[in-house]
């Protein structure tokens, strides 16, 4: 390839970052389905908040530009795939996705083109399902027409300190060569540097693992609080005495949800039982933290009825509803779990965030959310983001004298709280 002409597909969370960082060296089009977002990309405005306004209209104005046009992207010849890769609802890779991704790729690659995968799956799914077909759409031969390699992403949601050009890449491509050519690429943008993985499978191996020891390692600390919750000891005084030990790892109790971490273990799993091997850790880590959500929504109802509030009928506020703070993502969000576990008692609940989309929440969750602070009074508090805009609230003056407060995230004063992770 003599001048390289980048294009990315999928203008996600992790598509529009990396396309904004590759249009700073090369020329490159951002392609997505969605004609709207296509739209609001155009006009200087990334809905996600992953790319400012700001960084997003300089790139726009030096030459990148996203459309929804294949003909547009016809003459590129170094394709980025950044589709989401999530689980249906029995928690099987759903690949969806990256079919219909590598379909658009197949219709445009020419002779000599790499395309390069970022999405999240299981080892052999670049080289055993994608690559298939874009060679049946192009009539093109694998490693010999065209080339392939794995970068996996790395993104992580609403972090502004580490964005992804200071974050290290992992790299990788279908032949010795394809691999150092691809990481030239990648090297020339990404200021934390890269690591050439000997093989796609390798480097599709290390990132669906990164997340599932995450993924386990909060599971782990998710149990310590049930049972220090059972024994009155506060789960954080004692993570704060053993992290003492130079080595002991820093998680906390929490939810997990999102693009990654609590979907990753699923694809992980499935690949380990096609070789015929059931994983037992990485499953019961997932059972645990699946199973969160509706922990503590059982938990604010005993301490509810313990002061003598009645459950059925009662207003209940949960402060959050993104999977994270300070992210306006909703994907797999387990805030849902506590909605739903609470409903089951009949109770009326607001959702409050000044992050989410109400719009989203709707319809992805049929849930109606505020973005609005509420006027009225609660029986019971749920704080279940640790969105910045929380911490100076005055949670206690939007509540009945007779309330509970349950602290998720461990961001409140312990004093104010009855019950928390």
């Amino acid at each position: 390839m003599n001048e390289i002409k980048i294009c990315v597909i999928g203008l996600g969370y992790v598509g529009l970052p990396l396309a904004r960082l590759f249009s700073t060296k090369y020329r490159t089009v951002g392609f997505d389905m969605n004609q709207s977002r296509v739209d609001a990309l155009m006009a200087g405005h990334d809905a996600t908040l992953e790319v400012s306004d700001e960084l997003l209209q300089s790139a726009l104005a030096n030459g990148f530009t996203c459309t929804a046009d294949i003909e547009k992207i016809r003459d590129c010849n170094f394709y980025v795939v950044a589709v989401p890769t999530p689980v249906d609802e029995n928690n099987n890779p759903d690949l969806t996705p990256l079919y219909s991704a590598s379909t658009t790729v197949g219709k445009v690659i020419s002779r000599g083109d790499i395309v390069v995968y970022e999405s999240t799956v299981y080892p052999g799914v670049t080289e055993d399902e994608c690559i298939p077909v874009v060679e049946k759409v192009s009539g093109l031969k694998f490693n010999e027409d065209f080339f392939a390699g794995y970068s996996p992403e790395r993104i992580n949601p609403g972090d502004k300190l580490h964005t992804v050009e200071k974050i290290k890449k992992v790299t990788s491509g279908s032949t010795l060569e394809i691999g150092k050519k691809v990481n030239e690429v990648y090297a020339s943008v990404i200021l934390a540097g890269t690591h050439l993985a000997p093989t796609i499978k390798v480097a599709e191996a290390a990132k669906v693992i990164e997340n599932s020891q995450r993924d386990i390692n909060i599971a782990f600390v998710n149990e310590l609080s049930k049972i220090f919750t059972k024994m009155n000891i506060d789960t954080l005084d004692v993570l704060e005495a053993a992290s003492t030990k130079w080595n002991f790892l820093p998680f906390k109790p929490g939810l997990v949800g999102g693009h990654c971490i609590g979907v990753d273990p699923y694809y992980l799993a499935q690949c380990a039982q096609r070789y015929g091997y059931n994983p037992e850790i990485i499953l019961a880590g997932r059972r645990m933290n699946d199973g969160m959500g509706e922990y503590v929504a059982t938990q604010v109802v005993k301490l509810m009825l313990k002061k003598g509030i009645q459950v059925l009928d009662s207003n209940i506020l949960i402060l959050g509803f993104t999977f994270k703070e300070n992210c306006p993502d909703v994907r797999n969000t387990k805030i849902v779990d506590i909605y739903r576990a609470l409903q089951e008692y009949n109770a009326h609940i607001t959702v409050y965030d000044p992050w989410a989309n109400p719009v989203i929440a709707k319809y992805e969750y049929g849930i109606d959310i505020t973005n609005e602070l509420p006027a009225d009074k609660f029986d019971t508090a749920i704080m279940a983001v640790a969105h910045d805009e929380f911490k100076p609230l005055d949670v206690v003056s939007m509540l009945n004298k007779q309330h509970i407060i349950y602290d998720v995230k461990g961001i409140m004063d312990r004093e104010l709280v009855d019950g928390k992770l």
